[in-house]
Parts: C-alpha cells; sequence; structure tokens
C-alpha cells in the first residue's frame, strides 16, 4: 500500500468573481522513503494540493472531490480534529519563507518545543532535550535555543523550520519551495540536508518547486503540473530527458543548462490560464504552437505512453498497452 495516494483531488476557491478550480482533478502516489516533485509554473496548483493535503486551506478554499489517502486514512473527508492529530505528527510541511512561518516575538526552542509537547505529551524539559537534539542534527548550535527568529539569517532560519517539521519524527514531509529566497550556496546546502535527512530517517517528501535543477538534485518522480491539472507524470530523468507533453518540453528548454553554449533561453509564450474561465480542451491549448481543434475541443485523459510516463496529451496518443 502506498504511502500516500491523492485520487481526483478537486480544490476549488469560493471569490466575489466566481468559482476558481484551482485543483481540478489531480491524482498521484507515493511510497514510503520516495521524494515527488510538484513542478511548474506559480499559479498552477503546486501550493494548493500540498494545502489540501495537509488541510491548511484558507476559509474560501474546499476541497469538493476526490480523496487524499495516508496510509489508508482519507484526510479529505476526516474531522478536524483527527486532522489536527495528524498533521506535524505524521505529516508536516515547510513552508515557503520562513520568517513569515515562524513566530517573531517567540524562542525559536519554545516554538519547536510545542509541536513536541502537544503531539507527544512530553514534559517541557523533556521536549526541550528533544529540541536541542533536533538544532544539532540541522547544524545548528543547540546553545542557541533560547534565540529569536530575527537573530538567525535567512538560511538559518529555514533550518530551524526544517527541525520544526521532524519534531515528532513524521513520515511525510512537504517542502513549499523550501530554499526560495536563499542565495546558490545556501540553498545547495539546505538541499542537501534534506537529502542527507530524508536518507538517514527514511522520510517520504513532495517538494514544490520551479527549479528543475532542485527537482533533478533531489527528487525521484515528479509530476507536471499546469491550469491546475496533473499533465506529465513519471521519474526525474523521463521528465528531464524525454520531456512529452509540450508544456514540459516547453519548461526543460526554458531552463538554462550551465554545461551548454552561452545563448539565451527560448521563454514560454503567453501566461497561465485563469481558473475562473478555463479554457475548453487541453489547457495548454492557447499557448501551443502543435494544437489541433482536437485539443481545442476536447480533454486529454492520462494515459502511459511507450516512454513510460503518464502524459495528457492528444499528440501524444500512442501507448504501451
Amino acid at each position: 500500500m502506498s504511502l500516500l495516494e491523492v485520487r481526483d483531488l478537486k480544490t476549488y476557491f469560493r471569490t466575489k468573481e466566481g468559482v476558481v478550480k484551482a485543483v481540478d482533478g489531480v491524482s498521484f502516489s507515493l511510497q514510503e522513503g520516495e521524494v515527488l516533485a510538484l513542478v511548474g509554473e506559480s499559479g498552477c496548483g503546486k501550493t494548493t494540493t500540498a494545502l489540501s493535503i495537509t488541510r491548511l486551506l484558507p476559509p474560501e478554499g474546499e476541497v469538493v472531490g476526490g480523496e487524499v489517502l495516508f496510509r489508508g486514512l482519507d484526510l479529505a473527508k476526516e474531522s478536524t480534529q483527527k486532522i489536527r492529530r495528524t498533521r506535524w505528527k505524521d505529516i508536516s510541511i515547510v513552508f515557503q519563507g520562513a520568517m513569515n512561518a515562524l513566530n517573531p516575538v517567540m524562542k525559536i526552542g519554545d516554538q519547536i518545543a510545542e509541536a513536541v509537547m502537544l503531539h507527544e505529551k512530553t514534559a517541557y524539559d523533556a521536549a526541550r532535550k528533544r529540541v536541542k537534539d533536533l538544532l544539532e542534527l540541522v547544524e545548528i548550535n543547540p546553545e542557541r535555543i533560547d534565540q529569536y527568529p530575527h537573530e538567525f539569517s535567512g538560511g538559518m532560519k529555514q533550518r530551524v523550520m526544517i527541525a520544526m517539521a521532524l519534531a515528532c519524527r513524521p513520515r511525510l514531509i512537504i517542502g513549499d519551495e523550501p530554499t526560495t529566497a536563499l542565495d546558490v550556496m545556501v540553498q545547495a546546502q539546505i538541499l542537501d540536508l534534506l537529502e542527507r535527512l530524508r536518507r538517514d530517517l527514511q522520510m517520504a517528501m513532495i517538494l514544490i518547486t520551479h527549479d528543475l535543477s532542485v527537482m533533478g538534485e533531489t527528487c525521484d518522480k515528479a509530476a507536471v503540473m499546469y491550469g491546475g491539472k496533473i499533465v506529465e507524470y513519471g521519474t526525474v530523468e523521463q521528465i528531464l530527458e524525454q520531456p512529452a507533453h509540450p508544456y514540459t518540453q516547453k519548461l526543460v528548454t526554458s531552463f538554462p543548462n550551465p554545461y551548454g553554449s552561452r545563448e539565451m533561453v527560448s521563454s514560454i509564450p503567453g501566461v497561465p490560464p485563469n481558473l475562473l474561465t478555463p479554457p475548453s480542451g487541453c489547457r495548454f491549448h492557447p499557448r501551443c504552437e502543435h494544437a489541433s481543434d482536437t485539443c481545442r475541443i476536447s480533454e486529454p485523459p492520462l494515459r502511459q505512453i511507450d516512454s513510460g510516463q503518464v502524459v495528457a496529451c492528444h499528440l501524444r496518443g500512442e501507448t504501451s498497452e
């Protein structure tokens, strides 16, 4: 049985202008110890998918359909009280922008200890000992346990967030662009740390990113999202070396190759669709130079192709079946 299985997940936001179908039929699975990347442009539904799994949506957001099966338990249908017991104990999240996620008037040790005391019913002194062990694990001097977030650099704050996510020994960690706004050297350190912790602690991870180099260095599988849907799903090697969907191909070619010739990379023309009124058929067809009348009218199903990955594209109709 998969650790996590998301089936036909639909998350909509009710706004004054109408209903935004931010996630519209997303399905994927994750095994124990596996790392899955959710990749795509901003506004394609990556973070909303993560917030739907953890039930941390804002008030206007709602999971309106599908299943989120974690060890067989459907998180989409569980009570708020039960979700609170699962969140952080079994599934935790490292948010984008540690400065906004940490309480600026609370010592970092107390913030981490709070999760330990709440979920593991641990006394304060024992929780503080656990916090010191966690800080050491993420390579922060345990003597800094009583300092405030403003006393740490951006990279160190991100390490504090990772320590907090590890506080209750979860089986799954979701990283929502955990290296955004960090310089490349600190980003490399954070990615190395996540990879080492994943390997040593045998955790599964979902990594949300728009950086294909991060995906290539860290992940086993990748789901490419566009317009609230998954358009391609496969191993990282398949996605990077044999991209099948036109959108994935554009993503790969728009990313600079440090080992290639020094030239301007191509960009993807146009912008992602307005999910208040998404286009008919394939949602990428307004930006796709290969679109046909079928692409404009009929929505393509996800199906496996000969190269192995699963793709939603009428142009890749051949299957391995």
